[in-house]
């Protein structure tokens, strides 16, 4: 579960995550449960688990395997990771951070009628 420590869940969960694969829990090669499992596991939204699971892709510890999921690395090397991961990785954060800003303005929206209705 994502604590409210004022860290951002999304690092929370990369955290958790790290310390797994290091830890063992993880094995190499093995398969990280799929985003919606994991987004109940850390009581978190689906955007926030691909911005944690994005983190370990870029340090390298973790693949992704189009249609088959994600997978624990091999070897722990971290690997250069070509121009189009980059790119398809900024994609992935402003639609995550395009959700959050809509999640947002319904939340303050919510609160602003709530306000003016009467009770």
């Amino acid at each position: 579960m994502v604590k409210k420590t004022g860290r951002p869940g999304y690092l929370q969960i990369a955290d958790d995550l790290r310390e797994q694969i290091r830890g063992g829990a993880l094995a190499p090669g093995s398969p990280l449960p799929s985003t919606a499992q994991l987004a109940e596991q850390y009581e978190a939204s689906l955007s926030i688990v691909k911005m944690a699971v994005g983190i370990l892709r870029n340090e390298g510890l973790v693949i992704g395997q189009q249609g088959k999921g994600v997978f624990v690395r091999e070897d722990e090397r971290p690997v250069e990771r070509p121009a189009t991961d980059l790119a398809s990785e900024v994609i992935e954060l402003r639609t995550a951070v395009r959700d959050l800003s809509e999640r947002l303005a319904r939340v303050e929206s919510m609160l602003s009628e709530s306000r003016r209705s009467p009770k």
